[in-house]
């Protein structure tokens, strides 16, 4: 499993499911069965008092960050450690499809359970991880342009105690990093979540486009979506996949809001604003009827300065958009 996630990630350390030791220290959670005898900081727990848990798992106490915090959420919400002890203390386990397998109500070896594993992992925890890290996000020597102090590493380690504290003692402190757990973890959850019913569906559905392009364009560079879903990352994975060649240059959707049809332009990357073949330059800044003079096709409402997307009334407007764009 390692092997093929490493793949998967280009090498990167992978410690969204798989928790391991960092600098000498226990920076990932580990399991202990109760009664162990491991030395820590007093030990705590959100289940029930009136029962006492079975497992323990442990994390290295004093200021935390948002990947342990997340990390003992997550390991929590597994059949095997349910509501298990968080013990904080300086004195693997992998887990991370039984999560996602349980949210899809499948069995853990289901394709689409490794397939939302690495989109989850690509998408939120590689993030956690590298910031949590220390490792820059560009290869650059250069200052960022901008702080960003607002993304959910620097969230949770504001709940760390404050210097200015009067009570800097060891059950205040767990009580903070509980709060890390439940605002990491509510994350972790919305995104799975969101993978699950709304991502994931709409593979399915640009998969079918993909296959139907020439239907509309003997060219093949056009795609029409039946029904609006994002598409776009599922775009570059699908084809480069299904190896397509001439890639897709427009994308045509409904805009069910106002009742019209967009020409969107396909980006070179998923991370870049850039398009593969902006729409015409001579349409861009263009609105109805100036700009249907200037294409020469009816109903059309607008396209962008940047000539990233466009508008028409009607299906076929937008349509007969993309085909001239793709001859300009």
């Amino acid at each position: 499993m390692l092997s093929s996630l490493a793949s998967a990630t280009k090498g990167f350390n992978q410690k969204l499911f798989f928790f391991s030791v960092h600098k000498n220290l226990f920076t990932r959670p580990i399991i202990a069965m109760a009664g162990t005898g491991v030395s820590s900081s007093p030990a705590y727990s959100t289940s029930s008092p009136s029962q006492a848990p079975l497992k323990r798992v442990g994390t290295h106490n004093g200021s935390f960050h948002c990947d342990e915090a997340l990390g003992c959420f997550m390991i929590r919400l597994t059949d095997k450690f349910f509501n298990a002890q968080i013990v904080r203390s300086r004195d693997p386990k992998h887990f991370g499809k039984e999560l996602i397998a349980k949210e899809l109500n499948v069995d853990e070896g289901h394709p689409d359970v490794h397939r939302l594993f690495l989109a989850v992992y690509k998408n939120f925890m590689e993030a956690i991880d590298a910031i949590d890290n220390g490792i820059n996000q560009y290869d650059t020597d250069k200052p960022p342009r901008y702080v960003n102090n607002t993304n959910l590493s620097s969230r949770v380690g504001k709940l760390n105690l404050d210097w200015t504290e009067p009570d800097q003692s060891a059950e205040r402190e767990n009580e903070a990093f509980q709060q890390g757990m439940d605002l990491a973890g509510k994350e972790f959850l919305d995104t799975v979540r969101f993978y699950v019913r709304s991502w994931l569906p709409a593979r399915s559905i640009v998969v079918e486009c993909i296959a139907e392009r020439y239907d509309y364009d003997p060219s093949g560079e056009i795609m029409v979506l039946k029904r609006f879903c994002p598409w776009k990352l599922h775009l570059f994975e699908l084809e480069e996949e299904m190896k397509i060649e001439p890639l897709i240059k427009y994308v045509l959707y409904e805009d069910d809001r106002g009742k019209q049809w967009r020409v969107q332009a396909v980006a070179v990357s998923p991370d870049r604003f850039e398009s593969r073949k902006p729409l015409p330059a001579q349409w861009r800044g263009l609105r109805d009827d100036e700009l249907s003079k200037e294409a020469g096709i009816p109903g059309c409402v607008f396209v962008h300065m940047s000539g990233f997307i466009g508008g028409n009334q009607s299906y076929g407007g937008a349509l007969a958009m993309a085909r001239a764009a793709l001859k300009l």
